[in-house]
């Protein structure tokens, strides 16, 4: 585990997994504070995987996005909060249609501040019954981090017209960009 998670005095860096990587990336990407959001792969016993060998659910990896964020501009906790809005933390191992490990719901932590701060949201959220089926959120320490290849990256924007991307991203970019307006660049 890394022992500070900062870039620079200003930058830190937060890890998440929520099911298929680019929903998560092309929301992220889109939030005032976020310097970089990156696709890739944590969690697992593969050495530089490729996303051929993430889907056949054998390495152990999820699907995850490594973001630079302006902890001046935007908190973790809000991060954490946006997190739980972008996909559905109570699918064990699966987003809708996308089923497997590597499309579980995980919190990476970079620090121990990190760390007590997704649980505090973890229970928080689990004592207000914020969802009505169980939370199944793990949260671990940070892992090896492996960006994805190249066409991964920013995939939503460079692909708009493939059929998943307008079947699920598109969909969850509209709720996304009507709930967080004031928090767009």
């Amino acid at each position: 585990m890394s022992e500070t998670p900062t870039i620079n005095a200003h930058l830190e860096i937060a890890t998440l997994a929520g099911g298929c990587f680019w929903c998560i990336e092309s929301a992220f990407s889109q939030l005032k504070g976020i310097t970089s959001a990156t696709s890739g792969y944590m969690g697992g016993s593969t050495i530089k995987p490729t996303y051929e060998e993430v889907c056949s659910g054998e390495t152990g990896h999820a699907e995850v996005v490594q973001l630079a964020f302006e902890r001046t501009m935007i908190s973790y906790q809000e991060i954490l909060e946006i997190f739980f809005t972008l996909h559905d933390p109570t699918q064990l191992n699966r987003q809708g249609n996308d089923v497997g490990t590597q499309y579980r719901s995980a919190i990476f932590y970079h620090n121990e501040l990190q760390y007590a701060i997704a649980k505090k949201t973890l229970k928080t959220m689990r004592d207000e019954q914020v969802f009505k089926q169980e939370i199944v959120t793990h949260i671990g320490p940070v892992d090896v981090f492996y960006a994805g290849e190249d066409y991964h990256q920013n995939y939503f924007n460079t692909n708009p017209e493939n059929q998943y991307c307008q079947a699920v991203v598109s969909p969850k970019l509209t709720k996304f960009r009507q709930t967080f307006i004031n928090k767009l660049k």
